[in-house]
């Protein structure tokens, strides 16, 4: 049997070489680095792929919410509402424009914004909302957008970990983030679409927005020397585009095999008293770039030991809720509650999950797991 990773990219790589290869060597030959032409080409296969009129490429994720809040042209002080139960990306970047992160708490099922604490915490500070598609599905979109429409606020998606994953917004099937405003996502290397270094994308339908993004990108310039606004330097650059170009073309059958491997771990899992399978939200459908079960009765830390020492590795997303981060303290309001986060952190185990599980792999892995929990 193979290694347990949590990710096998090497697996992946072996797989897809040639195609992966060939597309590098392509690059290297005309040695056209920075926006070549397989920028230019991504860019317009993802936009064929999500149905959106706009892609801009950018140097990672990170950097895609930041370009996204800076086109908004929002003003220091102003409130940004987002979850308290992501990535620190999500906040670092609100705080680093000098705007106010107002962090609410999520669904305990689905791991995403409750629609009603958001409505209750906007006041007129608030201009937008940063609604995060945790481990591969869709937050609340439909009760999400009327909030937005009727305050008058900006929806940015952070679709880092839920790319290609669709979402049945009122009557109609579409991707994940092209509902909002500004969608963005990161290519880091373990993503469901992932390249083999930095990486990231914002999309939009509205022109304007996309103008002023890809000026952005290019220190707030349409013409080279000449600089309208004030941006960053964030390029996805040729060789990353290459590859990102000829994963694409992989990416619903990558998201079907995860889907596999997660059909495969609820069958055997459901039945433990002292787990919770991931929930699935009736409207989106989940890509799980993370399969994160719920561990009760306090035994998550000792079941992530006993998988260690059976050379299986498990992860923590997240062990501390961004609420409770010191570098977070000036923006804590002990008025709200943010229990579901703060039990959440407690709780939660992803498991491996990855395009390349084997049988035998999960087999070993739910075994495990079933030995543990004395459910053999």
């Amino acid at each position: 049997m193979k290694q347990h990773r949590m990710v096998d990219l090497q697996s992946q790589y072996k797989r897809l070489k040639s195609e992966i290869d060939d597309a590098m060597a392509n690059v290297l030959e005309q040695t056209n680095f920075i926006n070549g032409p397989a920028v230019k080409s991504f860019q317009s296969n993802l936009e064929e792929y999500l149905n959106v009129k706009h892609v801009i490429p950018c140097g990672n994720g990170t950097d895609a919410l930041q370009i996204a809040l800076m086109a908004l042209d929002l003003q220091p002080g102003d409130e940004v509402i987002t979850s308290t139960f992501t990535f620190i990306a999500t906040v670092e970047v609100i705080a680093l424009l000098k705007l106010k992160p107002v962090l609410v708490d999520v669904d305990p099922d689905t791991f995403t914004l409750i629609p009603e604490e958001i409505e209750k915490s906007i006041t007129s500070k608030t201009q937008a909302i940063i609604p995060v598609h945790l481990f591969g599905q869709g937050a609340e979109m439909n009760a999400i957008m009327p909030i937005a429409q009727k305050y008058n606020l900006s929806v940015v998606e952070d679709t880092a970990q839920a790319i290609g994953c669709d979402y049945k917004f009122n009557s109609t099937i579409t991707k994940l983030g092209t509902i909002g405003d500004i969608g963005c996502t990161s290519f880091f290397p373990s993503k469901n679409l992932g390249c083999f270094g930095d990486g990231g994308a914002c999309f939009t339908n509205n022109d304007a927005l996309a103008e002023k993004m890809r000026m952005i990108v290019n220190h707030g310039s349409k013409k080279k020397y000449y600089h309208q606004i004030i941006g960053i330097n964030s390029r996805l650059d040729t060789l990353q585009a290459a590859i990102l170009d000829t994963k694409l073309k992989h990416l619903d059958n990558f998201n079907q095999r995860r889907q596999k491997a997660a059909s495969w771990y609820d069958q055997e899992l459901k039945n433990i008293e002292d787990l919770q399978i991931p929930s699935k939200s009736s409207k989106s459908d989940h890509i799980f770039h993370q399969y994160t079960l719920k561990v009760k009765d306090g035994k998550r830390d000792e079941l992530q030991s006993y998988l260690k020492e059976n050379n299986i590795p498990s992860m923590v997303y997240y062990p501390v809720p961004l609420h409770e981060q010191e570098a977070f303290t000036e923006y804590q309001d002990k008025d709200i509650s943010l229990a579901n986060s703060e039990t959440l952190s407690s709780e939660v185990l992803s498991l491996p999950m990855h395009t390349e599980l084997t049988e035998e792999q999960l087999k070993d892995i739910t075994t495990t797991i079933k030995r543990f929990f004395n459910h053999e």
